[in-house]
């Protein structure tokens, strides 16, 4: 049992220096760990956080987020969802939009993954949060630290699902948290 625990207790402290991006070859990082009486309590040196954030992203480097794909022609785009399908009929009755926009919007959404990725691995700890709005207009927000320069972008999709078609982002330097970041254990109630 104290074998597994100390493992267990390790492979903590490892994810933990991998995430914060603990340098081991750097002094001022310490990562400590303890057990009173089988409670386990893993704790990082601020002096890691405090050497990121001189060398923390200001500007987002489009370039890196671009597709490199040409935009889609959305007269005749062959969309993932018949324009008749319930899904895309369920989407304009809920956000009170025509049948051609829902279809639009759906896809782009379910597409919004792809450039959430590779906006998030620039972004590194001066992101908070995210959000995409519904409706008529599907645009992603990303929400970052202050020191973050707000900026916008027209993502153009490479995967087949949504290939060509543009979702809007924008880099809102607010640090706003999503209610589910605050407390990510805690139920929402709608």
């Amino acid at each position: 049992m104290r074998i597994h625990l100390l493992r267990l207790t390790l492979a903590s402290t490892l994810s933990i220096a991998a995430l914060t991006g603990c340098d081991t070859s750097n002094q001022d990082s310490v990562a400590t760990s303890a057990n009173t009486e089988g409670n386990v309590s893993v704790e990082v040196d601020n002096a890691t956080t405090a050497n990121k954030t001189s060398s923390v992203v200001t500007d987002i480097d489009w370039s890196k987020v671009a597709s490199g794909e040409p935009v889609a022609d959305r007269s005749n785009y062959d969309y993932p969802f018949a324009i008749d399908s319930q899904n895309v009929k369920d989407y304009a009755d809920y956000f009170n939009v025509d049948k051609a926009t829902a279809q639009h919007s759906l896809t782009v959404g379910m597409a919004s993954n792809e450039a959430v990725s590779k906006v998030l691995n620039q972004l590194e700890s001066t992101y908070t949060s995210h959000e995409l709005t519904d409706g008529e207009t599907v645009e992603l927000i990303v929400h970052t630290t202050p020191e973050v320069t707000a900026s916008r972008y027209e993502y153009v999709f490479a995967d087949d699902f949504a290939k060509g078609l543009v979702l809007p982002i924008k880099i809102v330097p607010d640090g706003k948290k999503s209610e589910a970041m605050v407390n990510p254990h805690e139920e929402l109630v709608e």
